[in-house]
């Protein structure tokens, strides 16, 4: 895979970050981001695209930053997908809190390092 390629879909992953946490910015709090239908299916729908293009990344890009949470994020997408009726809306609270805002600089910061 080429690195234009890998580049492009860590600034997609990013856009998706960014996505989400503009959705959070619309709610008075992460709880009634994800109580509200509309919130939780797009807050879920950015989680999986996050982990579906993280884990198309290249063998070499996976090598090159371990610290990507690839195989976390492609788990957390298929139990959205395959289970969505019985999403926990706590774990993806979480997700939002902490996974998010740690994963955003951990890629800004590759992308630097690529550009």
């Amino acid at each position: 895979m080429s690195k234009t390629t890998d580049t492009t879909r860590l600034a997609f992953v990013l856009e998706k970050i960014e996505d989400l946490l503009s959705y959070k910015q619309e709610y008075k709090s992460i709880e009634a981001l994800l109580n509200s239908k509309m919130g939780f299916d797009a807050t879920n729908m950015c989680i999986m695209q996050i982990g579906e293009t993280l884990n198309k990344l290249s063998n070499e890009m996976q090598e090159q930053y371990p610290q990507l949470p690839i195989k976390e994020s492609y788990l957390t997408r298929n139990y959205i997908t395959h289970d969505y009726e019985g999403v926990n809306k706590q774990i993806i609270e979480m997700i939002i809190r902490t996974e998010m805002p740690k994963l955003k600089i951990m890629i800004e910061n590759i992308l630097k390092e690529l550009v």
